[in-house]
């Protein structure tokens, strides 16, 4: 894995997300959750919206990236809250 750029901020990245995964199943094993509607226009389980929620934080980051000159750490701060959103009441 040598040829890859491992800095600490991309090792923390993906750590996050393997132990958000992680998270996720222990919580679906623990307390198996249904599907319920919310303001997505379709249902979704948990699964799902944690789904939709990292694919709108990843294009959140490109757009700030490619629109504006703010610090990365403007649109993370934006994307946690709109996953939390998504998570709650998606």
């Amino acid at each position: 894995m040598g040829w890859m750029a491992w800095t600490l901020p991309t090792g923390l990245f993906f750590a996050g997300i393997a132990a958000l995964l992680v998270a996720m199943t222990v919580w679906q094993t623990v307390s198996p959750g249904r599907e319920r509607k919310g303001f997505l226009p379709i249902s979704t389980s948990r699964g799902d919206r944690l789904f939709i929620g990292l694919l709108a934080a990843a294009y959140g980051h490109l757009l700030v990236l490619a629109l504006t000159d703010w610090p990365l750490w403007i649109a993370t701060a934006i994307c946690v809250a709109g996953m939390a959103i998504i998570m709650k009441w998606g």
